[in-house]
């Protein structure tokens, strides 16, 4: 228990990992995150779940390594050259909807849709549309963030933005939260209202 022996790694994982850093991205989620994101999926059995930031599919192939068959992913990525990569490793999946898109755009033009499983892993649903992306949330349903520890890739002025974040987050009233200083610094909240 007291290592970080990760078990049953998705087998997409290794090819978009290499994909990943033949691109040169370096805002992967990492491992420790993953997993988690994986054992949280299991717990929405028939789960509407929703990605926002699909990167290169990382976390994506972990999430749906968690769902069960009746579960359907929406990923929403701006960046069509990360994108193709999650497309090429995961894009066979028929849970998995990949799509290019602005976040604001496909956050703004699908308010009316509800999901159990939010994790918000690049600006919209985080530091921008919060409200709106939490309304999007089932009762019952997890929200996820990561990246809430400093981390060295972090422009300058980030952290303010950061603690303002986890300042809203500690406001709300519709959200029981666990912080964890772990990983890369994950928040959990489970809607309640």
């Amino acid at each position: 228990m007291t290592d970080y022996n990760i078990q049953n790694i998705p087998k997409s994982y290794f090819a978009i990992d290499q994909a990943t850093k033949d691109l040169g991205f370096t805002m992967p989620s990492e491992m420790l995150t993953c997993s988690l994101l994986r054992t949280l999926a299991a717990t929405k059995p028939s789960g509407k779940f929703l990605e926002l930031g699909t990167g290169t599919g990382l976390s994506t192939s972990w999430i749906l390594d968690g769902m069960d068959p009746n579960s359907t992913l929406v990923s929403i990525d701006n960046d069509a050259s990360v994108l193709n990569i999650a497309k090429t490793h995961l894009g066979k999946d028929s849970r998995l909807a990949l799509v290019l898109s602005d976040g604001e755009d496909w956050v703004l033009g699908n308010l009316e849709k509800r999901f159990d499983y939010i994790f918000a892993d690049t600006w919209h649903g985080k530091y921008l549309l919060l409200e709106e992306v939490l309304d999007m949330l089932n009762p019952g349903g997890l929200y996820v963030v990561d990246d809430m520890l400093p981390q060295p890739n972090w422009p300058e002025g980030h952290a303010e933005k950061a603690i303002q974040f986890v300042k809203k987050l500690d406001q709300r009233t519709d959200l029981t939260l666990t912080k964890l200083v772990w990983a890369t610094g994950i928040i959990i909240g489970v809607k309640v209202e």
